[in-house]
């Protein structure tokens, strides 16, 4: 079975507020506001009730500011300035429906608003909905930050590279984020989080040298950086460097002891060496976890190698009764199934996985050999055909087709089948091949 971490530390940016608008003067009207409207009188010199509530905010005290801004507005529903305010104020206390309608409303009430059209695309971005996030930091990096200077503006660039980075499944061309990225170091200085995540753009077009270089630099800056610790980890694992990434995850694990993502990465490695700690030290992980969906893979697949596969499946049916659609969770129950002579169950669930995943190779895999155990020799020729179409064949595919085509006493198939498996086994399947080498001896004659 493959082996993935599955717990690989995401390098993703704290979106939200970091300043409150009094500080930062990040007023939404302080740009553009139409002639002689309240929106313009409060951008130039606000109201002693609106500045009231901003230097309320100063404080946090969050219950004062609403409070002003709640009364202002019902008079002043046009007020740009306050309509930010109130929106920063929700946003703080995380009521995020509030705080998006009342950025929405500062836009509307001044279209050209920095403030408003960052503060509601970083809010987007927060509730993971990129789509709708990625326009607004696009009209900000248009504007004019105002007194927030290139900093603010650097914020937008740095969220939409976040936004453009490719995601697993996804878009994998990370050139728009590294223009994301380009474009905030134009104008600010370069940070730990810009260098991880342009290590991590590398990684994804396959720069895997330039990545590593880039990680081992901010460890040597900064040797108790985690979020480094773990994308170095998770790059060595990905190119099976697994003694150096064990030795770095060691070190690591004593800075962060009980680190969940440094131990489930330790226990990868180790399971990959196939040494023995690696199961006991995801157990204690599951222990401490049990409701993390991505070690109780892990368990399932380490107790699965270990020869343990009543107990991988236990793990696997609690997974498959939340995501019952996981083609991936329903091959790995299949093939637990059929190490446990549990055939008829196992084509059930490696049927059910071909039908969402009709590209799943393993799938195929397993349903022919399902259906070979349970004598459906047609059954077992159409997913030997599928997955022909997907992946190689090998030494094992070759004698199902041999011994299905066998049963159904196509014997010029079979006969041809028997020879290919016999040519690709080299030795490997002794019993296979004594019974290969009988079979073709009586389809001769």
């Amino acid at each position: 079975m493959a082996r993935a971490p599955f717990l690989v530390l995401l390098l993703v940016l704290q979106f939200g507020p970091k300043s409150s608008p009094a500080q930062d003067s990040s007023s939404a009207a302080g740009s553009v506001a139409q002639s002689g409207t309240p929106a313009e009188q409060s951008a130039q010199n606000p109201p002693q009730q609106v500045a009231d509530a901003e230097a309320a905010i100063v404080r946090s005290d969050w219950k004062t500011a609403q409070a002003k801004l709640d009364v202002w507005l019902v008079a002043n529903p046009g007020d740009a300035r306050a309509l930010f305010d109130a929106g920063y104020v929700a946003d703080s206390e995380n009521r995020l429906d509030d705080a998006e309608g009342f950025y929405r409303r500062a836009i509307a009430a001044n279209p050209k608003s920095f403030e408003a059209h960052l503060s509601l695309g970083l809010l987007l971005a927060r509730e993971d909905k990129p789509d709708e996030a990625r326009p607004e930091l696009q009209t900000a990096t248009t504007l004019d930050p105002g007194e927030g200077g290139p900093a603010l503006k650097a914020r937008a660039w740095r969220a939409l590279a976040q936004i453009d980075k490719p995601k697993p499944g996804g878009d994998s061309d990370p050139t728009a984020a590294s223009n994301d990225l380009i474009e905030a170091l134009k104008i600010s200085p370069e940070t730990e989080d810009d260098t991880l995540l342009a290590a991590s753009l590398a990684e994804d077009a396959g720069q895997y040298d330039a990545a590593e270089d880039a990680y081992r630099r901010v460890l040597a800056k900064d040797p108790k950086s985690q979020p480094a610790t773990a994308a170095l980890a998770h790059l060595l694992i990905a190119r099976s460097k697994y003694p150096e990434a064990e030795t770095l995850l060691r070190a690591a694990l004593a800075q962060f002891p009980g680190d969940p993502t440094l131990t489930a990465q330790l226990a990868t490695v180790l399971a990959a060496q196939d040494k023995a700690e690696a199961l006991p030290l995801l157990q204690q992980l599951h222990d401490a976890h049990p409701d993390d969906p991505s070690i109780a893979r892990m368990l399932a697949e380490v107790r699965a190698d270990a020869g343990d596969y009543a107990g991988s499946d236990k793990l696997y049916s609690v997974l498959l009764a939340a995501h019952p659609d996981d083609p991936e969770l329903l091959v790995a129950h299949g093939q637990n199934l059929i190490h446990q002579l549990r055939y008829v169950e196992a084509y059930g669930a490696f049927d059910r996985a071909t039908q969402i995943d009709p590209a799943n190779a393993d799938a195929w895999g397993g349903l022919a050999f399902a259906a070979s155990k349970t004598e459906r020799p047609q059954a077992t020729l159409h997913a030997l055909a599928m997955r022909s179409q997907i992946v190689p064949e090998n030494a094992s595919t070759y004698w199902l087709w041999a011994i299905s085509y066998d049963k159904l006493r196509q014997k010029q198939q079979a006969i041809a089948y028997y020879k290919r498996f016999l040519d690709a086994a080299q030795g490997k399947f002794p019993n296979e091949q004594w019974q290969a080498q009988q079979r073709l001896e009586l389809l001769s004659k």
